[in-house]
């Protein structure tokens, strides 16, 4: 029988596989990096609200997450069929509650080129709405925020 790695989730979590680690840094002024994998994604704040705008703030990567996963069905849904995607977009439009801040409505706008096939524009839609981000807004996962105390070595 294998022991149980620490790192793994334990009680209602056990038996969750686990994905991917990203490790988060601190570079200075208000940029934070992120690596996971060979990928370094770089953040900071905008001037506004005391970064340098060096880098996306955070949050809009967030939702560029959303409007560049359901573009990226939408590419696969065509590539697959040899549809054209010169002149295909995606427009995400979101509206925000005035009182909270957040998204209140998130509209992805399909701008199909010239000549797509009618019989191709309900199928290609749904394709959008697979996106596995949106997928995860719409039945969330647990997020838990911990600090272990880290055990000092003596020598």
């Amino acid at each position: 029988m294998r022991s149980r790695d620490p790192s793994e989730p334990s009680g209602p979590l056990a038996g969750s596989y686990r994905i991917m680690d990203i490790e988060v840094s601190f570079p200075g002024g208000k940029r934070v990096d992120a690596r996971f994998g060979a990928h370094l994604l770089r953040t900071d704040q905008p001037p506004e609200l005391g970064g340098e705008g060096s880098a996306p703030a955070p949050y809009d990567l967030f939702l560029a997450a959303l409007a560049t996963c359901a573009g990226i069905y939408v590419l696969g849904f065509c590539q697959a069929r040899g549809l054209p995607t010169e002149g295909l977009s995606l427009v995400q439009h979101v509206t925000y509650d005035p009182d909270t801040k957040l998204p209140r409505h998130v509209r992805l706008t399909l701008r199909l080129p010239a000549g797509f096939p009618e019989k191709y524009r309900a199928a290609v839609i749904r394709a959008a709405e697979g996106c596995k981000v949106k997928k995860t807004l719409a039945a969330p996962p647990v997020i838990e925020v911990e600090a272990p105390v880290e055990e000092v070595l003596h020598v």
